[in-house]
Formats: C-alpha cells, structure tokens, sequence
C-alpha cells in the first residue's frame, strides 16, 4: 500500500504540474516560445547538462518535477549568467586593446621626446656563421649602404661610382646605376662616399668626392635631380626622419641643408675646423657630425641657429650614429668608442682600442674604427674596424644601465675593412658593407678581403621581452 500510495502521488503531481503548464503556456504564448529559443541557442549543452544534471535519468526527473515558471526562471538564470560571461571577456579584450594602445602611445610621446629606449640587447645571441651572405657586385670597396624602410631592398655604392639595389630576401640584383659619362651629369663620375634614403623610401640621395648629390627615385631607380653647392668631397647625407629635409656634410667643412620636394637649396652652416667625416639626423631639425681630426661633434639645432661642441675623442673622428634624440655613439681612428648624451659635452663612456691592436711587439697600433650603428631607439649599437691582418670583426655592444656603460655582446668575424654598417628597421638583420681599401682613402689594401656586402642574420633568444622593457 505504501507503494501504491506513492505511486499515485507521483501521477497525481505529474498532472498537475502538466496542468499548470498547459496554463502558463496559454498565459504567455509566443514570449515563452521565443525565450526558449534564444536561450536553446546560446546556452552551451556543456553548461546546461552542468545544471540540469549529469545523467539522463536525472534530466527527466527534474522535468517532470519543474514546473513551466521554474523552467523559465532557471533558462533566465542560465542566459543572465552566459551574458555576464561574454560581458567579462568582452571588457578583458578591450582592456588588452587598450593597454597595447597606451603602451604605443608611451613609445611615441617618448620617441618624439627622444627619450625612447627600448631595452632590447639582452635578447640577442651569437649568429650562426654559416647563415651569413655575401653579395658580391661592386668591383671596388663598398663605401655607403642604407636598408629601405620596409627592410626589404638595400641600397649599396662604392668607388666604382655604381649603385646597386639589391633584394634582401633573394639577395639577387634588381638595378645597377653604372658610372656615368663626362657632360652627361646624371651619373656618378667619382667615388660616392656617402647615401641616404627618406622615411617614406621616396627619395634618395648620393654624395660624392666630386662635389656633386645625386637625388633618385628608389622604386624606378631614375635620376631626379643634382645639387651643387659643396667645394669639396660629400662624406655624409641624412633625411630628417618624417620630412624630405636633407642634410649634407663635406671635407669643406660645412654642413648644407636642402629641400627635396622643391630641389632646392636652404643654408649652410659652418663651425667644424677639418673635414666631416660623418652626420646623422632623426625627427627634430638638427643633425649631429663627426669633424674628424678636429676631434669635435657637434650638433646642430637649425632653427636656434646655434651649435653644440663635443669634445672627448684624442684623435681624428671618423663615424657617428645617433640612437635616440638623446643619445649618440662615435668611433675614432685610435680605436675607441665613445656613448654620448647631449646634455653632457663628454662623453658617457669611453672604450679604449675597443677593436684590439695590430703590429709587432713596440710598434703595436689600435685597429681604426670605420663604422658605427645603432638600432634606433633601443640599447644595442654595433662598431666595424679595419685591420692590417684577416682577423676584422663586427662587434655588437649592449648600452648598460642608464646608458652609462658599453657591454661587449659578441664579435662576428668578416674579412677587410667594414666602412659601414646598417640594422635593418625590425633588428632582424645587420648588413656591412666592406671593402678591401678604407672608404675614404687609400693607406693600405687587405688583398684577401673581397669587396661587397654582408647580410648577417640575427638571432634572439627565446626568453620573451618582459613588459616594462620600454623607458
């Protein structure tokens, strides 16, 4: 009887709840129709099988024992609950978004302050030796080089007076600007010394020892225009990044400031007591040179029209990059390096015979140094010399803390003399244009080395750069 009492219990709830859904369905028609829908297609089976139970069996109690309100307010839970959810991933992704925004942001307040120092050195690692190309195109040494914005073309000329673009993925030669002819004007006739290329890569530029800047279109190779104005050898060219203003330098001791878009000429400023050997410039209107045996650098702030004199080097200066609006790095014929900021008229630091001696035992001199680079707005900058043996090395340096030291990272050894050196805009890839003579000059001649350029692939670790790597 006890079960037969239970029994009928049972039936008689499975009616009434029957009945009372029956009710409300009549009650709330399509409104219960459409909710059900919505929530039978957004709500996972995962999480409802979850809520309802993990068995079948209990899935068809609770069935039979809810009632339609019930059903209706537990789906609206679930279906609030699913809301939420996507509500909180939702704002996790926008924070993300938000954070990278702000994060490039700092980068480009800080970049345009120049105080943008991306703390990248520590993640890079010896190359592999094997992985290194060598393009040979030039019949005499590489003098000058610049990779295009997009890192995918260099551009390298020599004393040869020719001018190859090359494909850095393929390394294969896509044009050859061959030396030019005398009264044509369009063509190199003497060594080119010095190139530049625009931020945009729509424009540019060679200097040579006779006088003459060559303005081209990087995409067709074609000659633009000329500019004269120099009386002796153009050792140096920049593109004032974001603009078409450039600047030169030359062995008349001057410095000349041009505007490309109207192929014209706007000043000159004087101040160095010798040759320039080297310039370079970034976003603001001013440029920095190397003076060469006047043993000065000097920036120039062109609107201010004012000069500011570096002293620090005890011999003749023949290279110098800047790294940020900030700071700067310069290389000297007695082999040091020196880390500079423009606030201080010494340098940071100083590394003496950073590229090692050469020579007999009494008559033992420093290995030149003939180029410098630095990948913009981070702490690693790298230094080519030349040398009287086959033993020339690339050496790559990690700026240390506060930019007030120079840490060896690791040496690449090439063969001849390295009289430039370029990263590639990513930091993927250091290209070094080398030669069997010195760029500007010819005081002895390394018979083993071959004239053309390097691509030297680079490599970081797989430890990931930690957020706040930025200053």
């Amino acid at each position: 009887m006890a079960a037969t009492g239970s029994f009928f219990i049972r039936k008689k709830r499975v009616v009434e709840g029957r009945g009372r859904k029956r009710k409300a369905e009549d009650g709330e028609g399509e409104v219960h129709k459409k909710l059900t829908t919505k929530l039978n297609e957004e709500i996972s089976s995962d999480s409802e099988t979850e809520s309802v139970g993990h068995n079948k069996k209990d899935a068809e109690e609770l069935e039979i024992e809810e009632t339609a309100q019930e059903k209706k307010l537990r789906l609206a839970k679930l279906y609030l609950e699913q809301l939420r959810r996507e509500e909180e991933e939702k704002a996790e992704e926008e924070q993300f978004e938000s954070d990278l925004i702000g994060g490039r942001l700092q980068e480009e307040v800080l970049e345009q302050k120049g105080k943008l120092k991306r703390l990248l050195a520590k993640d890079y690692v010896s190359p592999d030796i094997s992985e290194i190309r060598l393009l040979r195109g030039h019949q005499l040494p590489v003098t000058c080089l610049v990779v295009s914005p997009d890192d995918k073309y260099i551009f390298s000329a020599s004393k040869d007076c020719s001018i190859i673009k090359w494909d850095v993925s393929c390394g294969k030669k896509l044009h050859t600007i061959h030396r030019g002819h005398k009264g044509t004007g369009d063509r190199h006739l003497g060594h080119i010394f010095s190139m530049a290329i625009s931020s945009d890569g729509k424009y540019l530029a060679t200097g040579d020892r006779n006088k003459l800047i060559l303005i081209w279109n990087p995409a067709t190779c074609q000659h633009l225009y000329t500019f004269k104005g120099h009386k002796d050898a153009v050792s140096g060219l920049s593109f004032r990044k974001g603009t078409h203003q450039l600047y030169s330098a030359s062995h008349d001791r001057s410095v000349k400031v041009w505007n490309v878009d109207q192929n014209a000429y706007v000043e000159t400023l004087f101040g160095h007591q010798d040759a320039i050997t080297g310039l370079d410039s970034l976003s603001r209107e001013r440029c920095v040179t190397a003076g060469g045996r006047d043993r000065t650098v000097r920036v120039w702030k062109i609107v201010e029209e004012a000069q500011l004199v570096f002293h620090g080097h005890e011999s003749s200066i023949d290279c110098i990059q800047l790294i940020n609006e900030e700071y700067m790095i310069s290389g000297a014929d007695d082999g040091s390096l020196a880390l500079w900021t423009v606030n201080k008229k010494k340098p940071l630091v100083t590394v003496r015979t950073a590229h090692g001696i050469h020579g007999d035992p009494g008559i033992q001199q420093p290995n030149w140094i003939t180029s410098v680079a630095a990948l913009l707005n981070s702490d690693l900058v790298a230094s080519g010399a030349s040398s009287c043996s086959h033993d020339s090395k690339i050496k790559l340096w990690k700026c240390g803390e506060g930019f007030k030291s120079l840490e060896l990272l690791f040496n690449i050894p090439v063969v001849g003399f390295v009289n430039s050196l370029k990263f590639s805009s990513s930091g993927d890839f250091l290209v070094a244009g080398m030669g069997q003579e010195h760029r500007l000059g010819r005081w002895w001649r390394l018979k083993e080395a071959k004239n053309g350029i390097y691509i030297i692939p680079l490599k970081k670790s797989e430890t990931k750069q930690q957020p706040g790597d930025s200053k």
